[in-house]
């Protein structure tokens, strides 16, 4: 059995009676969000970021020059813990008995699984949390120190491929050994085969996830990309850098819901029936911009419509916003880890368009292969709980299972895309800073 879960979504539990002190409390979760703001803005965090940096310049190590940009996000699992442990009257009075437990949705479900005999993640989905240090490879004592969080309630942590633990025979009827566990976007780099320094997991779902192969190496980040542990399997330790537009199937889950198309089969034809964009220029922000623009008070835009602006021409411009958004990770990873990229795989619902992969491989004069699985994720883990049984031997024979259903190559069109991207960033610096006004 292998388990594959959204990260940074957790809960908290009685050790004694295993009973949750609250529900799940999701990524997106918003309780957090003023601690966020106050802490990134507080005089601790300048002094740590400046010692850091201080730091950094006598040392040249890559620990003190991530602190030193060091920020605190709402999707972490950090800030909303803060919130919980201020407000949760009963589990602070268990806290300081040494009877709360912390799990994301792997530890719950491990821990239910295994009849509350194993509290134990794996060190990908430990890495997301805010809570991890990639660089100590441990629980991070500085956090935990600075946010007055305990580190006895954290969960133990495991290699990603290799025995958990055994399913208790009276909840599935057999002791069903448990042999891989992965974060969501580490399994689908998994499952694309994304074994060798410099290769590319790109999944565009709801968002898109672009995450770079760095070696044995966290790559410490100044533009905000994050350093992520991908997997860890006996001797071999495996980091990404993982940079993220919140933005992508959910705009065009949006544009649908304003009848700007009905079928998302027919976007790419709607696309390509006008020759360009009209003047149209479409920036995905309803969740701020990410890296590495960096600008949470961002605002969606839309700018140059005339009255000669189609919806064919609105189309192409949201299309090309998602193609745009990629090459600015794709060039902030080549400029930022110096790292000669080798391969771009990409998958999730948005890769079946045609017009954006194409037009992503013209923007960076990189192959693009779409991967034969739309949902790499379940391949990743069974492949990682596989190799934990043994079911296979290597990383090697996975190459054979992983497939790839289309290879788009460069058409040399940066020419005429030039100057409609360097609009679009204009279009960018339009919407930025444009909350913090209120």
């Amino acid at each position: 059995m292998g388990m594959a879960t959204q990260r940074n979504t957790f809960i908290t539990w009685d050790r004694e009676t295993g009973k949750p002190f609250h529900n799940f409390i999701t990524w997106q979760d918003l309780r957090g969000k003023e601690y966020v703001k106050d802490w990134n803005h507080s005089y601790t965090m300048k002094a740590l970021n400046t010692g850091a940096k201080l730091l950094h310049t006598f040392t040249r190590s890559p620990r003190h020059l991530a602190a030193s940009v060091l920020r605190f996000l709402s999707p972490q699992v950090t800030m909303r813990l803060k919130w919980l442990l201020n407000h949760n009257e009963l589990l602070k009075d268990r806290l300081y008995q040494n009877q709360v437990l912390f799990g994301c949705i792997d530890t719950w479900l491990l821990w239910k699984l295994t009849a509350g005999r194993v509290h134990a993640t794996d060190y990908s989905c430990a890495s997301s949390t805010g809570l991890f240090d990639p660089f100590q490879m441990e629980w991070s004592s500085v956090v935990c120190k600075l946010l007055d969080i305990p580190m006895t309630i954290f969960p133990e942590l495991k290699d990603t491929s290799g025995l958990f633990g055994k399913c208790d025979p009276q909840i599935l009827g057999a002791a069903i050994p448990i042999t891989g566990i992965v974060a969501d976007q580490q399994g689908a780099m998994f499952g694309d085969c994304c074994y060798t320094v410099g290769d590319v997991k790109c999944t565009m779902g709801s968002g898109t996830f672009i995450d770079l192969n760095t070696g044995n190496q966290p790559h410490a980040s100044i533009a905000g990309l994050y350093p992520l542990v991908g997997w860890k399997i006996g001797s071999e330790l495996v980091f990404i850098a993982e940079g993220v537009s919140s933005d992508s199937g959910c705009v065009l889950e949006w544009a649908k819901s304003l009848s700007i198309f009905e079928e998302e089969s027919k976007l790419a034809d709607i696309a390509e029936s006008v020759p360009d964009n009209g003047g149209v220029y479409f920036v995905a922000a309803f969740s701020g911009l990410q890296a590495p623009i960096n600008d949470d008070t961002a605002v969606t835009t839309m700018i140059g419509m005339t009255p000669n602006t189609a919806k064919a021409h609105v189309v192409r411009a949201i299309l090309e916003s998602l193609a745009f958004r990629f090459k600015l990770l794709y060039e902030t990873m080549l400029t930022e880890t110096k790292l000669p990229i080798s391969s771009v795989r990409v998958n999730g619902g948005v890769s079946n368009n045609r017009f954006v992969l194409q037009l992503m491989s013209d923007l960076t004069s990189q192959v693009i292969e779409k991967s034969k699985f739309t949902d790499m994720t379940n391949l990743g883990v069974a492949f990682l709980a596989g190799l934990g049984h043994g079911i296979w031997k290597c990383k090697e024979e996975l190459f054979k299972l992983r497939g790839c259903d289309r290879v788009y190559t460069p058409q040399k069109k940066w020419n005429k895309y030039k100057n409609i991207f360097r609009t679009w960033e204009r279009a960018v610096n339009r919407s930025k800073k444009w909350y913090s006004q209120q």
